[in-house]
């Protein structure tokens, strides 16, 4: 059974949650603030962290960078309006995905089951590319030597690319393959997920040696 951290501060929002998500087979501890989901959180045994935005004290965005700094775990963040500077504060922080609150029961459980897959990967084998190594069975990459940390979405979005080197991929397409959100995704998911991804990756994010833009219509990864 995944157990899932739910963070939230409005009580009848939180209990609501709780139980709903309780009625399609999840676990679900609870945390009112940040301070309380990070003490959770550190007592381990989570799967996938469902994170407000605006909370007392330590916010969301916060109390996901000190996830980030010892876990891998996937995080949804939760935002009020859907407005854009909390969607890219949340991924730049981190986060796998976002929800925009009022959100359906159902839509919330088909997220919680996508991020969890995405550490996943049926594809055997190692792949080398001028100093990167991903190693799709232990999926563990390594830079010159270097182990690389990356979170379940970076490593499904590194899989998706370099297997078909010199292929361009648009941003539908990898809504489609790593956030399994289809046509009607957002594109800053993918265009966030590529700068996480480069910031780890690329000796220099700045002029990137394996994922490359193509203006206009997505990314590949280097074929040289």
């Amino acid at each position: 059974m995944v157990v899932a951290l739910l963070v939230e501060d409005d009580e009848f929002v939180r209990r609501g949650m709780q139980l709903a998500l309780k009625r399609h087979g999840h676990d679900v501890e609870a945390a009112e603030d940040g301070e309380d989901a990070l003490t959770r959180f550190g007592e381990g045994g989570i799967d996938v962290v469902i994170l407000d935005v605006m909370l007392p004290g330590i916010d969301g965005f916060e109390v996901c960078r000190n996830i980030r700094e010892i876990a891998q775990t996937p995080i949804i963040m939760l935002t009020a309006r859907g407005d854009d500077f909390d969607i890219i504060t949340g991924l730049e922080a981190g986060a796998d995905d976002y929800v925009t609150k009022p959100v359906q029961p159902t839509v919330l459980d088909a997220r919680i089951r996508a991020v969890l897959r995405r550490s996943v990967s049926d594809i055997e084998g190692v792949r080398v590319h001028r100093g990167l190594q991903i190693d799709t069975v232990s999926l563990t990459v390594t830079v010159d030597g270097h182990a690389v940390s990356l979170t379940p979405t970076e490593l499904r979005l590194l899989l998706t690319l370099s297997r078909v080197p010199g292929q361009v991929l648009s941003r539908e397409q990898l809504l489609e393959e790593v956030w399994e959100q289809g046509y009607l995704g957002d594109s800053r998911l993918v265009d966030n997920g590529v700068m996480r991804l480069r910031s780890k990756i690329e000796r220099d994010p700045a002029q990137p040696e394996y994922v490359e833009t193509v203006r206009g219509f997505g990314y590949r990864f280097s074929r040289a």
